[in-house]
């Protein structure tokens, strides 16, 4: 039976497997990884709109990794959308890229499910192969934090690299083109950045459980026995 020591430590870990479980699992189903403000280029172009006057024409948009929204400012008012990634405006996107990233993020799932249990049973005896103990929770959480840093890289990647926002916002517009002022990473984002980094203190929890330390040894002073003690 593992000490308390590592029981506490053990099961915390677990804890944080499991949460870091939840946290990507909310994260991908949000659908606000993204915000951002638009300029619709065109009207503003068209009217030779000045500064007090490019409020009207400036709208926003937010997006998840499968839907997301958008308010339209042309001059006439704003006008309210919502969109869905799959299964049409994928193709205007740069799809390989954006399926990997939700691959990558299901795969940390799994290993995070993995490394909970591993954790569990690390929590409750000592395995007798290396695999299931410590070795493997940490193999575990180091895979399942690599694929949600490898997510995360890929949506950057996607959104600063190959233009995400500005390929969404001028989907299916015909008249109008939308540039982007403004782009703000959401709180969806700030989870998966959470959940690798709770992977990583995963891994220093099992680096601390592996260590030994020195127990405590008191000494006990040896009785002097005299003469007179054995008279008393």
């Amino acid at each position: 039976m593992p000490g308390c020591f590592k029981k506490t430590l053990f099961a915390l870990a677990s804890l944080i497997s499991f949460v870091s479980f939840i946290l990507i699992v909310v994260a991908m189903g949000t659908p606000k990884w993204m915000t951002g403000k638009t300029l619709c280029k065109t009207g503003a172009d068209l009217v030779n709109a000045t500064d007090p006057e490019l409020v009207k024409f400036i709208g926003e948009i937010y997006y998840g990794l499968f839907q997301g929204g958008k308010i339209r400012q042309c001059g006439l008012g704003g006008r309210r959308s919502k969109f869905t990634i799959f299964p049409h405006m994928v193709k205007k996107l740069n799809t390989g890229l954006h399926v990997m990233i939700i691959m990558f993020l299901c795969v940390a799932i799994f290993f995070s499910l993995v490394s909970f249990g591993f954790c569990i049973l690390n929590a409750i005896k000592v395995p007798y192969r290396a695999i299931k103990g410590p070795a493997g929770v940490c193999l575990w959480n180091f895979l399942a934090g690599g694929f949600i840093v490898l997510a995360v890289t890929s949506f950057l990647a996607a959104v600063k690299l190959h233009q995400l926002t500005e390929r969404i916002a001028n989907f299916r517009e015909n008249v109008f083109q939308f540039v982007i002022l403004e782009e703000r990473f959401e709180d969806c984002f700030w989870l998966c950045v959470a959940s690798g980094t709770a992977h990583a203190v995963n891994l220093l929890l099992t680096a601390i459980s592996g260590i030994h330390f020195p127990k405590i040894k008191t000494k006990t002073e040896e009785a002097n026995v005299t003469a007179e003690d054995i008279m008393y």
